[in-house]
C-alpha cells in the first residue's frame, strides 16, 4: 500500500474506523505492521496487541519499549508518542495458552469490537521441537480461529504462513494442499501429548515426512486450521518467503531481525563470518518487510470487500520476478562491507563464496576455527574468558 493512488485510498478508507487485533507484534514483521498502520492509516479504531509478560517486563512496559524503536521515528516527526499511540492497547495473553491466556474480560472486550484480526505470531527457530512448534504455530492459530469465530463484527481474518509450507513441491499455486504424509492436526497433537520428549526426538523425522523440519509441517496445518472456518467468516492467508529489511518503508534497509540473512550479514561486517557454502546460482528467495506488511494489509482488504466464502491465498516472494542470485551479489557485499565498517569488528571484514563444500570446510578451517583456536588461547593465557 503506497501512499499515493486509488488503491492507497480505498485501503485507507476501508480501514477507517476499523478495530485491529494484531498477534506477533513485538517481532519484526509485527512491529513494521504497527508503524505501516499508524503512518497510513490516520483514522484507524483501535490497535488491541497480544503482549505476554517477558524478562521481568509487564505488558505495559513492554509497549513502552515497543514505542522507543526507531522504526517510528517517521511517524513522529509531526506527532507526539501520546497522539500517535493513543489508540493502541495492549492485551495480556500468550498464543501458546489455552483461551489464549486472554481474561474474560479482555476476551469480551475482544469478540465485541475487533473487526480484523491478523496473526503473525510464531516460532521462525528451524530447530525447535515439535512440541514447541504444535503449541505456537498449529494450537495458537486454532485458538486464534476460535477467537475468531466468536467477534460479532469480524469483517476478515489474515493469517501469516510462509511460501515454505509446501517445499516439498516443485511448483506451489496459491492454494492448499493435502499434507503428503496424510497426518491430521489431531493425530499430531495426540503424539505430542502422548509421547515423551525423547520418544517424540526419535519419531520426529517419520512424522516429518517429506517436511525439511518442524516449522514448516506446522504452518502447513495451521493453514488447515484457518481453511476449517472458510465459511464462517472472510479469511485469508498471506505466504512470505524470506522476510528481509525494508525496501522503502519505513526507510530503506531497516531491520530488528537476525533471522536470515540478515543475521549473516551482520557476522561477515564483524569480520566473523568469512566464507559461505553457497551454490551461487541458485534463486535465494528473498522479500523486504515492508512489501510483505502491503500484501497483508491488501489481503484484509480484499477479503474484507470481496467477502469469498473460501479461503484466499497470496504469496509475497520474489524468485520468479526479481530472482537473486548469490554471485550477483557477492562483490557488492564486499564493497558495502567496506564502505560502511563497524566500530565493532573484529577482523577486517571480507567475503568469500565457496560453492564446493569440501573447499568450503577446508577454506572455513583456517579463516574460522584457526583464528577462533588461537583467540580463545590468548584469552586463556590473559585471564579472559574464552569465547
Amino acid at each position: 500500500m503506497g501512499d499515493t493512488g486509488k488503491a492507497s485510498i480505498r485501503l485507507r478508507e476501508f480501514y477507517k474506523g476499523k478495530n485491529i487485533f494484531i498477534t506477533g507484534a513485538s517481532g519484526f514483521l509485527g512491529i513494521c505492521l504497527l508503524e505501516k498502520i499508524l503512518r497510513c492509516v490516520p483514522h484507524h479504531g483501535n490497535i488491541y496487541l497480544l503482549l505476554r509478560p517477558k524478562k521481568g517486563k509487564d505488558i505495559a512496559e513492554r509497549l513502552e519499549e515497543i514505542k522507543k524503536n526507531q522504526v517510528f521515528e517517521k511517524v513522529l516527526e509531526d506527532r507526539s508518542v501520546e497522539e500517535v499511540f493513543e489508540k493502541v492497547k495492549v492485551v495480556a495473553g500468550d498464543v501458546a495458552q489455552d483461551n489464549l491466556g486472554l481474561s474474560a474480560g479482555d476476551r469480551k472486550l475482544l469478540t465485541d469490537c475487533v473487526n480484523i484480526i491478523i496473526h503473525c505470531a510464531a516460532t521462525l527457530d528451524f530447530g525447535d521441537t515439535l512440541k514447541t512448534t504444535v503449541d505456537i504455530n498449529l494450537l495458537g492459530t486454532r485458538r486464534i480461529t476460535q477467537l475468531a469465530k466468536d467477534c460479532s463484527k469480524l469483517n476478515a481474518l489474515v493469517h501469516v504462513s510462509s511460501a515454505y509450507v509446501n517445499s516439498w513441491r516443485l511448483h506451489a499455486e496459491e492454494v492448499i494442499y493435502p499434507l503428503p504424509n496424510k497426518m491430521d492436526a489431531e493425530e499430531l497433537i495426540s503424539l505430542v501429548n502422548k509421547l515423551s520428549p525423547e520418544d517424540l526426538d526419535k519419531q520426529t523425522p517419520d512424522i516429518l515426512g517429506e517436511h525439511p523440519n518442524t516449522y514448516t509441517i506446522t504452518k502447513h496445518l495451521a493453514e488447515l486450521e484457518v481453511q476449517k472456518m472458510e465459511k464462517l467468516f472472510p479469511c485469508t492467508i498471506v505466504r512470505p518467503s524470506m522476510i528481509v529489511g525494508s525496501w522503502k518503508e519505513p526507510v530503506p534497509g531497516w531491520t530488528i531481525s537476525k533471522n536470515g540473512p540478515q543475521g549473516f550479514f551482520m557476522g561477515a561486517s564483524k569480520g566473523v563470518i568469512r566464507r559461505l557454502p553457497v551454490a551461487s546460482r541458485l534463486i535465494y528467495d528473498y522479500i523486504p518487510v515492508d512489501i510483505v506488511v502491503n500484501n497483508m494489509l491488501a489481503a484484509g482488504y480484499y477479503a474484507g470487500v470481496t467477502k469469498p466464502k473460501v479461503v484466499t491465498i497470496f504469496h509475497a516472494t520474489t524468485s520468479t520476478r526479481n530472482p537473486f542470485r548469490w554471485y550477483s551479489v557477492e562483490d557488492r557485499i564486499n564493497d558495502y562491507l567496506h564502505m560502511f565498517p563497524l566500530q565493532s569488528a573484529i577482523w577486517y571484514p571480507h567475503l568469500k563464496l565457496l560453492p564446493s563444500i569440501t573447499w568450503y570446510k577446508i577454506s572455513a578451517f583456517f579463516v574460522h576455527i584457526l583464528p577462533a583456536i588461537l583467540l580463545d588461547m590468548v584469552l586463556r593465557v590473559t585471564g579472559g574468558r574464552p569465547m
